[in-house]
């Protein structure tokens, strides 16, 4: 359950408090979430209140700077240098990623020997806005804080077709396979929309780079450089369109549960009557259960070797077929 930046400083403050905390943490949630000052506070709690706390002499900190934009090697192996001294103040040594996903792969791999054997008294934070890109060797080793966003998001275009397709799912007395792959074919072409415009995107960003740095010496490697970059953006993002689509879903089945429970604050207040139509019809164990298969949808999806239709078809006939 994603919590407030003031949620997750309190439990790491009680943890630290009974000197409970962990040796890594990684903190996800969408851009405006909060996670680097939730970054900031917990440095402030082991190191005391400063104006700065993330220029503690005992914090480090790395985020993409090569000309891709991604986090390298070295940059690794220079965190691991600076955590394996000792501590200014006899404190705790702390090693912060921004925009973890953009590790290269080399960097990765470097980084995982450090989780598997951290320097004495550190703690090692990871900030991301798209774990999905990250190996799941790191993710495994982390005790993720998932932070949700302090102001709602516009919902996007993609985002409301959805919605409109839930509520012409909710008025289907008893919906059957029909009507179950009508919602796989809607939620699957968005997908396709989302993909075809992130392509779109980066692809003319790049033709716009590629103008630019053939008139350099050194053209080639800095438009195969760039190529990779491109590559990487344009799944990063159609991961993130597919990730606010399956919100909505969360969402759908969180207000049901809200309907059943009196909860008057819904996540999709335009189909509250919708909502409430389901809540009336379903147990509350049933909802649970839908709710569940998308749940583990989201985790399946996250494996990159997993095919994304079948998960999808498979995950909605548990979810809404009667």
């Amino acid at each position: 359950m994603p919590f407030t930046s003031r949620e997750a400083i309190d439990l790491l403050r009680r943890a630290h408090g009974q000197d409970r905390l962990a040796h890594a943490y990684l903190i996800t949630g969408p851009a405006g979430a909060g996670k680097r000052a939730l970054a900031q506070d917990l440095s402030a709690l082991l190191h005391g209140k400063n104006d700065d706390p993330l220029a503690d002499s005992d914090v480090h900190t790395i985020e993409p700077e090569s000309k891709s934009r991604r986090i390298v090697i070295d940059q690794i192996r220079e965190l691991e240098r600076e955590l394996h001294m000792r501590s200014f103040f006899g404190g705790r040594k702390i090693g912060i990623i921004f925009d973890a996903e953009r590790l290269q792969a080399q960097a990765a791999n470097a980084f995982l020997k450090t989780l598997e054997e951290p320097p004495n008294n550190s703690l090692l934070l990871l900030l991301s806005t798209l774990p999905e890109q990250l190996p799941e060797t790191i993710v495994s080793r982390c005790i993720e804080v998932p932070l949700k966003s302090s102001t709602p998001r516009e919902r996007t275009p993609l985002q409301s077709q959805l919605v409109a397709a839930l509520r012409a799912y909710a008025v289907i007395e008893k919906a059957a396979l029909p009507e179950t792959f009508r919602l796989v074919r809607t939620f699957t072409d968005l997908l396709a929309e989302a993909r075809e415009t992130v392509k779109t995107e980066t692809d003319t960003a790049l033709k716009s780079d590629e103008q630019h740095y053939k008139q350099t010496s050194d053209a080639r490697a800095w438009l195969e450089d760039r190529e990779d970059y491109y590559k990487a953006l344009t799944e990063a993002r159609y991961q993130q369109s597919r990730l606010d689509l399956l919100a909505i879903l969360d969402a759908w089945w969180g207000d049901v549960l809200r309907q059943q429970h009196g909860g008057a604050a819904l996540d999709l207040a335009d189909a509250a009557p919708d909502t409430a139509a389901l809540a009336a019809r379903l147990s509350p164990a049933n909802v649970l259960r839908r709710a569940d298969a998308l749940e583990k949808l989201r985790e399946h999806l996250a494996n990159p070797g997993v095919q994304e239709q079948l998960a999808i078809e498979c995950a909605f006939l548990k979810a809404f077929a009667a």
